[in-house]
């Protein structure tokens, strides 16, 4: 992480809690030797008791398949009707590989025997509602590590693990959104401040595609996701998908989801106890990264394929890292993109790697048929942190491994079709009305180590600047005035990238200064400098309608948001009801120090 804008002070916290935190600033400053001292001989300690990842042997555990849930029903006439699902968050052990003692988590399931990581595939049918009541069965104290010091969902009690699930990519009402304070602990013990229920309804009226549902509990979504809390939501299309004879089927059409996580000798989940900026935030950090690559709840799996074509719906469920996928030793196998986040691009599109950010959402059709080796390598080759970060080695830098079964001439009865999902919009530039700013901040102490991150300088809890009308689409141009790539994804609403240009080297040198000063891009002359920037092209396969772009490091992305369904029509819900929307980057560790706004649309 790089950053350049010095914030020696705490962010903005409740204000019960104040003047405690007060109390600690002047105490860390005043003895900032001391802390520091103690702080980093619990950062010596934590890391001597890392599991050395190097001694396990890779591809020796097959790629697991999770549980499939049903969002819907069976009338007695044999059409589907609306369903409804109960779903717990348990804390129970969970093997992430052969030769690692077995972990503790936090898992979904509908039973805590049957809760996984990452959690079962929720399944449902496009138009049926379903019906998630959402459980919490977390012990009273959490496994990992959080941080006071940044805004976090805490109970009066001190007791109880806070969680609450946001359905990614769902077009859904505010109040089964998952926003951040309508957080919950066991039992309902402790509620946050916008807890409206724990039942969720999805009403599945969105094109079919691949979303995902995570935690979302402030300032604990990087503790609660990378302790398990993820899982799967296919929403599908019979009518439609059937006939593009994509290839189907258990077998053939598979999740991926992909994390990475490091562990202790023990075999628990390590993250790091002790801040990079300890004197103002004792325990956090600005990115995570694990040293094992973990797909469906196992590190550096193995699948056994047959020499046809296969669909891969692959999630990146990390914190921070990116994935740069490609295969390391057979560069006749190609990535045939049909969807990209929750829906289907309009027309297939070939490519030989790609980068996956986190939360984004690629799906591939990759046809075996192509190869004439037995036993291919999924790598990755993206840096961390993305983009100017250190090189993938040994261990992160390998994902899955295909053995290819059978010879030449597979029965494969699917293909590709040339024509995808023809009924989705194109942007309408020219209908816009608003046009607004959206500028990424990265502030630091004294010592230059991150404190936290804003969007147009403004903590989460200032009141809404973004406020769209209900039906209207609006351009954004977002500023990204870090050296770090962001992920920014919008809740409710999808967008296409339009184009982003690269800022020249004393344009985003004097953009941030000004912007630094002022928090005004027209004042600064931000559109001028844009139109002088090198425009690097937007990806083939993230040129539709997607809900996550990897906003690049100096340079202005403009986007085209659209605040009304893809289908056409107005929304089966009142989108302007409290608590509204949100929108944030999504690397979780950037969020829960406050880079995330709320969005609340208007009539």
């Amino acid at each position: 992480m790089h950053c350049f804008i010095p914030f020696p002070l705490f962010v903005p916290f409740s204000s019960m809690g104040k003047l405690f935190f007060f109390f600690l600033y002047i105490l860390l400053t005043t003895f900032p030797s001391f802390f520091s001292s103690s702080l980093s001989l619990e950062r010596a300690l934590d890391e001597n008791s890392l599991f050395d990842l190097s001694k396990l042997e890779m591809f020796v555990d097959e790629l697991p398949s999770m549980p499939t849930l049903l969002g819907y029903g069976v009338g007695n006439n044999g059409s589907f009707v609306a369903g409804n699902l109960t779903i717990g968050m348990y804390q129970k052990f969970w093997k992430f590989h052969r030769d690692l003692p077995a972990t503790s988590v936090f898992a979904y399931g509908d039973s805590e025997a049957a809760a996984t990581v990452p959690g079962p595939t929720i399944e449902s049918i496009r138009g049926i509602p379903t019906h998630v009541t959402w459980t919490n069965h977390l012990p009273s104290k959490h496994i990992l590590p959080w941080d006071p010091t940044i805004a976090t969902a805490r109970p009066a009690s001190g007791a109880g693990v806070p969680t609450v699930v946001h359905l990614h990519g769902g077009v859904h009402s505010p109040t089964s959104d998952g926003n951040s304070n309508a957080w919950f602990t066991s039992g309902f013990a402790a509620l946050g401040s916008t807890f409206a229920g724990a039942t969720a309804f999805y009403p599945n009226r969105q094109p079919p595609g691949n979303l995902w549902y995570h935690d979302h509990a402030m300032g604990l979504t990087r503790a609660n996701l990378l302790a398990g809390l993820v899982g799967s939501y296919t929403l599908r299309s019979p009518d439609l998908e059937d006939r593009l004879g994509l290839p189907s089927g258990r077998d053939f059409d598979r999740h991926l989801v992909l994390f990475d996580r490091s562990f202790r000798s023990d075999g628990s989940l390590f993250m790091n106890a002790t801040g990079n900026n300890p004197s103002i935030h004792p325990q956090w950090q600005p990115e995570y990264f694990g040293a094992a690559i973990v797909v469906n709840g196992k590190a550096w799996p193995f699948l056994s394929v047959r020499r046809r074509r296969y669909r891969f719906r692959i999630i990146n469920a990390s914190n921070a890292r990116f994935f740069g996928l490609y295969f390391v030793n057979d560069d006749r196998l190609r990535f045939r993109h049909v969807g990209s986040d929750a829906n289907y691009l309009a027309r297939p599109v070939t490519s030989r790697r790609f980068v996956l950010a986190p939360s984004e959402i690629a799906d591939v059709v990759i046809d075996f048929a192509e190869s004439s080796a037995d036993a291919v390598v999924l790598g990755n080759d993206a840096p961390y942190p993305y983009p100017s970060g250190d090189p993938t080695d040994a261990l992160n830098g390998q994902v899955l491994k295909f053995l290819i079964r059978g010879g030449k001439g597979e029965s494969d009865p699917s293909r590709v079709p040339a024509l995808l999902a023809p009924e989705l919009p194109a942007p309408q530039v020219a209908h816009v009305a608003v046009r607004r700013y959206i500028a990424m901040y990265e502030y630091v102490s004294s010592e230059d180590e991150p404190t936290h991150l804003y969007l147009n300088a403004q903590p989460y809890d200032a009141p809404a600047t973004e406020t769209p009308a209900e039906g209207s689409s609006e351009v954004w141009n977002v500023i990204n005035l870090t050296e770090d790539n962001h992920p920014l994804h919008v809740h409710l609403a999808s967008f296409v990238v339009l184009e982003q240009r690269e800022l020249q080297g004393k344009d985003a040198e004097e953009l941030r200064q000004c912007m630094q000063k002022k928090n005004d891009a027209e004042a600064c002359g931000a559109e001028e400098m844009a139109a002088r920037g090198q425009q690097r092209a937007v990806p083939a396969h993230e040129q539709g309608w997607k809900n996550v772009f990897k906003m690049m490091p100096s340079a202005v992305t403009r986007v085209l948001v659209r605040f009304a369904p893809l289908e056409g029509g107005a929304y089966s819900f009142d989108p302007t009801a409290e608590p509204g929307y949100v929108y944030h980057c999504h690397i979780l560790d950037h969020e829960d120090n406050e880079m995330m706004r709320p969005l609340k649309l208007v009539h």
